[in-house]
């Protein structure tokens, strides 16, 4: 294949865009932003999930508490009932029963307040609990919003890049015959780089050295000639340089 050296050069432009492209695509990648929201992901999951256990301990206590209520309004209720009876006379035997009933009674209310005060002390620590569980979602909540919209700047910023460097590409690639465009963009597809400048006796593209006859053929070849490395079959571009 043959092509003017100038035009030759202009490959060289050419893979400094795709270059670029490439470190775009790199950066969108690897946005520093996007370990940042796993992790604030899994902070907040792990926050929801304290809120869940914080919400089921209180509901647990806050049965107990309303059995409590319920029990001693019971106990209360059978008092009023007994008072009422033995307010309106009966038997010795039967006044007596009473009696002992509202003694049985008193310590039933008795105990089961003392059992409901600690429970409410408990059902009250729980709340504050929950009230804290839920500060701590809404405080992860907005940690990742705040990370999710710098990766989305970020983002926005990449795309204004890389369409600046689309239009240059297509602007540098418009002035390419088709063959030699579509042979680099062949190599660039399978070896990663399509081309390289002959920099005095290393190939620009790999780095490698070529040897004597190499370079020997080089300087035999016409300049309109497109050459490729040997070793990484990337299209060598004689400059003034070379």
């Amino acid at each position: 294949m043959k092509a003017d050296p100038a035009v030759q050069r202009r490959l060289l432009d050419l893979a400094e865009v795709d270059a670029e492209l490439n470190r775009v695509n790199h950066r969108r990648r690897t946005l520093p932003e996007l370990e940042e929201i796993g992790h604030r992901e899994r902070e907040l999951q792990a926050q929801r999930d304290s809120l869940v256990a914080a919400q089921t301990s209180f509901g647990d206590i806050d049965r107990d508490a309303k059995r409590l209520e319920a029990e001693v309004d019971q106990v209360r209720k059978r008092e009023d009932r007994d008072r009422k009876l033995m307010e309106s006379g009966g038997s010795a035997k039967q006044l007596e029963d009473l009696q002992h009933e509202l003694q049985t009674l008193a310590r039933r209310q008795g105990n089961l307040e003392d059992e409901l005060l600690e429970v409410m002390e408990q059902r009250e620590a729980l709340e504050s609990d929950v009230e804290r569980a839920r500060a701590g979602v809404t405080e992860a909540e907005q940690r990742l919003a705040d990370v999710q919209h710098s990766r989305d700047e970020a983002m926005a910023d990449l795309d204004s890049a890389e369409a600046k460097r689309t239009v240059e590409r297509e602007s540098v690639a418009g002035t390419l015959p088709e063959p030699l465009l579509a042979l680099y963009d062949r190599i660039r597809a399978s070896k990663g780089v399509g081309v390289g400048p002959l920099q005095g006796n290393r190939c620009g593209a790999c780095r490698i050295e070529l040897d004597r006859s190499k370079l020997a053929e080089l300087r035999d070849t016409a300049a309109d000639d497109v050459v490729r490395c040997e070793e990484c079959g990337a299209i060598l571009v004689r400059t003034k340089d070379s």
